[in-house]
């Protein structure tokens, strides 16, 4: 389940998350079709990082499918990209793109994770919706994030949206628990069914991050390097991502702009 987290740590992980957001929100805003190129991105996030005295969870990282540590602050992720897209200086965006801006934080070893999808210039309407879609799934989820609910419910209820729009939920990539590493357990799939698996309790800190895809529900393992994740059709992917707490009053979205949370 991972360890529960007291109010003033959850307020430590509210600080890195605060960073986050505004990560995102450089990023996005920086954007410049057929000129920004996703490492420029990168350092985008990088500077917001060093100005506001938090650390990249991204830089470093190494997980077991890899053999060597990331070292990016983000996953930069195009089109049919799901998750882990590699920024670098030969990846210009160009008009019609969508890119998930995913990233994490950290202050005084607390750490905050969040991710959104993001039109390039105009894109297509087939786009639009699944961004929209996804975005709807995510709040779906967190809705669901209250005392005694279950696991399965925040799942349901992302499922049930996707597939009611005619798109299909990643079931081999899932959301994680956090706190004082950016992947803590639980698990959190974003599929399921209401009342199955573990109960929700006060204090659980954890990370919700729909992705959709526009066609086949299945991913492979890029070729091209030991990261990227795409959709194996080569289908649109939209991802987005809060780290939520779980309050006596329901959820608290912890990487919310400040214009949105506390």
């Amino acid at each position: 389940m991972g360890r529960l987290k007291t109010p003033e740590e959850i307020e430590m992980m509210r600080l890195a998350g605060r960073v986050v957001a505004e990560a995102l929100a450089a990023m996005r805003d920086s954007i410049i079709p057929g000129v920004t190129t996703t490492l420029d991105l990168d350092e985008v996030a990088g500077h917001v990082l060093e100005t506001r005295g938090a650390r990249s969870a991204f830089v470093g990282y190494r997980p077991s499918f890899s053999s060597v540590p990331y070292l990016h602050h983000t996953c930069l992720s195009i089109n049919d990209e799901v998750v882990h897209g590699i920024p670098s200086s030969k990846r210009v965006l160009q008009p019609g793109d969508i890119i998930s801006l995913d990233m994490g934080a950290s202050i005084d070893g607390w750490y905050a994770d969040s991710a959104i999808t993001v039109p390039v210039g105009e894109v297509s309407s087939e786009a639009k919706n699944l961004l929209v879609v996804t975005r709807e799934a995510l709040y779906r989820g967190i809705a669901q994030a209250r005392p005694n609910n279950a696991m399965g419910d925040i799942g349901a209820a992302i499922q049930r949206h996707a597939e009611r729009n005619r798109y299909k939920v990643i079931q081999e990539l899932v959301g994680h628990g956090i706190g004082n590493t950016v992947h803590e357990d639980p698990q959190v799939p974003n599929y399921g069914r209401h009342g199955a698996g573990l109960h929700l309790r006060v204090g659980m800190t954890i990370c919700i991050e729909p992705m959709l895809n526009i066609g086949s529900q299945f991913v492979m393992q890029d070729k091209g390097d030991e990261w990227t994740i795409r959709t194996r059709d080569r289908s649109l992917s939209a991802h987005f991502e809060h780290t939520v707490a779980i309050t006596e009053n329901g959820p608290d979205i912890l990487t919310a702009p400040v214009s949105e949370g506390k």
